[in-house]
């Protein structure tokens, strides 16, 4: 199972948010670059990113702070938030972004996750976002009636091959994933799922790891310094 360390940027900033409430957001590290040679120091490959501002905005934003943490550190970066065009897909991959994440647009224009599929491959992720397993967007500000594992089919149809699966009510918690759903979600699809929210400690980690997941995403479990990075890391090598 990979680990991917999250940081999650406004006004160019590392961030925290408690369940995706951009009212919680403080400030957790002073730059992003030196944060992402702290996760490559640790053994990391992979640095989960999301462009906050972007979610809002629904546009790119913080497209130069993603850049030169990929030129510069050399790790992996997936990234997430405001990503609604082709153009912008398109631009952060020529640009050395290793994996894009689609978020809302997933549920609102699947023609496009259906187009960057075709061109991209599996440089295309999708996140779906959850409150209570019913899917949310726009930031989490707006609810759906579509259920996760529904949406998650709907994406295995089209050839995602990547699905980052977030329950809302957790993220930022340091309460533990929700380990029900994510067993759920893999068990309904085939495509490689990614934990995220609630991760707090080793043992959630070795938790997931059992269940078969792809990848774990552990953001503020780091930064309050409850999960060593490093041993979270050969813990999911052995």
């Amino acid at each position: 199972m990979l680990i991917f360390p999250a940081i999650d940027i406004i006004d160019g900033k590392p961030v925290r948010l408690f369940k995706g409430d951009f009212s919680t957001a403080h400030q957790v590290a002073g730059d992003a670059v030196e944060t992402a040679f702290g996760f490559l120091k640790a053994g990391c490959e992979w640095v989960h990113m999301v462009d906050l501002d972007g979610s809002l905005k629904k546009e790119p934003v913080n497209a130069e702070t993603f850049i030169n943490v990929s030129k510069e550190t050399g790790l992996k970066v997936e990234l997430g938030g405001g990503i609604r065009t082709m153009k912008d897909i398109d631009f952060y991959v020529n640009n050395g972004i290793s994996r894009i994440i689609l978020g809302s647009v997933a549920l609102k224009n699947p023609n496009l996750v259906k187009e960057a599929v075709k061109e991209f491959g599996d440089k295309i992720a999708v996140g779906i976002d959850a409150k209570s397993g019913f899917v949310a967007t726009e930031g989490w500000v707006e609810k759906s009636d579509v259920y996760f594992t529904d949406l998650a089919k709907r994406m295995e149809d089209v050839g995602v091959k990547n699905i980052i699966f977030t329950d809302i009510s957790r993220d930022g918690t340091l309460t533990g994933p929700n380990v029900e759903q994510l067993v759920e979600i893999n068990n309904a699809v085939s495509c490689d799922i990614t934990a995220s929210g609630g991760v707090t400690n080793i043992d959630d980690i070795l938790t997931l790891k059992s269940k078969n997941l792809y990848g774990a995403i552990c953001g503020k479990s780091i930064y309050e310094g409850t999960l060593d990075l490093k041993a979270a890391v050969e813990a999911c090598n052995d």
